[in-house]
């Protein structure tokens, strides 16, 4: 029952006196304030954000996700007037830190930049999970786009994309390629190239991206589909060879490496991506607000640094991001399948 309309009853229908029914309205008024005031959504109304907001990254620091976290976080601090603080919590392939944003009150002062893998490979590679990638977080915007790439050491031995799939189809089973583990960004990659050029290769997982390119690097492997901020600095060197982007168009870090779809296989994109999210249920108002300011702030000198690690900024609209993320969860979940992975 609201004020209003206890003004309109007789005080009698309340049991109250005429001097207490003065009293009684006020604190009605008083109350109903301060519940407005400790409810989020009524909170992310007012001027968001009015203190500091946490951004968590289920990475360690220092890594491509980590670095566009506080790159980001900076700008979005001066632009909305308070500190993104970056939180680390890695382990468990972001099983750790990334169900405490789902747990977070949704009044956009509990954040999220994560990569593609935590919220559409995680779905299919494991059984179950402590939270739903769909319907747990607020899609905010995409942050960048981080392409896929193939490389070799062996151009001599391999100088094209097109020589790959030949030597792959001449001896099934015999050419390896690293990753950092099953269900790994670089691991779709080779399964939806050799799922779609029907070139048999065979897998070398390894604990984490540096010991893949390691071993790349030391002619362990044939070849290794990377992502490209990892790859780009052994590429810059001469020390790994670029034969092909799995991307639409070519990279201004690579304008000399055809995509795929140039060296004469098609539909072969896929993009490591790294995008901000919210709680679900984060008032429209704030994901709103954010993803303005995301767009304000990726500009510049921000495109250009990311840019010079092989990072492609791409920000979009919250609908879009929501989208990306049903689509790829659909993708590497038949890849996953294809691949006869067994979810652990």
């Amino acid at each position: 029952m609201s004020v209003l309309h206890l003004r309109h009853l007789p005080r009698h229908s309340l049991g109250l006196s005429t001097r207490h029914a003065p009293r009684l309205l006020c604190l009605l008024a008083c109350s109903a304030a301060v519940w407005g005031a400790g409810c989020p959504a009524a909170q992310a109304q007012g001027s968001y954000p009015e203190r500091p907001v946490k951004v968590m990254v289920a990475l360690p620091a220092g890594g491509s996700a980590d670095m566009i976290a506080r790159v980001v976080g900076q700008k979005l601090a001066a632009e909305l007037g308070q500190p993104f603080i970056v939180e680390n919590k890695p382990g468990a392939s972001g099983q750790i830190g990334t169900p405490q944003v789902a747990r977070a009150p949704a009044d956009g002062y509990q954040l999220m930049v994560s990569p593609a893998s935590f919220l559409t490979t995680n779905k299919s590679i494991f059984k179950s999970l402590p939270y739903d990638p769909e319907a747990d977080f607020a899609p905010v915007a995409q942050l960048v786009n981080q392409p896929m790439v193939l490389v070799v050491k062996d151009r001599q031995k391999f100088p094209s994309v097109a020589a790959v799939v030949a030597a792959a189809k001449a001896a099934p089973g015999k050419l390896t390629y690293a990753s950092s583990g099953d269900g790994s960004p670089q691991h779709l990659a080779a399964l939806m190239f050799s799922t779609r050029t029907h070139a048999d290769m065979l897998h070398v997982p390894y604990k984490g991206g540096a010991p893949a390119i390691n071993d790349t690097l030391a002619g362990n492997v044939d070849m290794l589909f990377a992502v490209l901020p990892e790859a780009l600095p052994h590429i810059q060197s001469g020390k790994l060879h670029a034969l092909g982007l799995m991307s639409p168009q070519r990279s201004k870090m690579l304008a000399g490496t055809p995509t795929m779809a140039e060296s004469g296989f098609a539909n072969l994109n896929l993009s490591a991506w790294v995008g901000l999210f919210a709680p679900a249920r984060t008032p429209q108002p704030v994901i709103a607000q954010l993803n303005r300011a995301v767009h304000k702030v990726l500009q510049g000198e921000v495109v250009a640094k990311l840019g010079d690690s092989g990072m492609e900024v791409a920000p979009g609209t919250p609908e879009q991001l929501k989208q990306t993320v049903h689509q790829d969860i659909l993708l590497h979940a038949e890849l996953v399948k294809a691949a006869g992975l067994v979810p652990q």
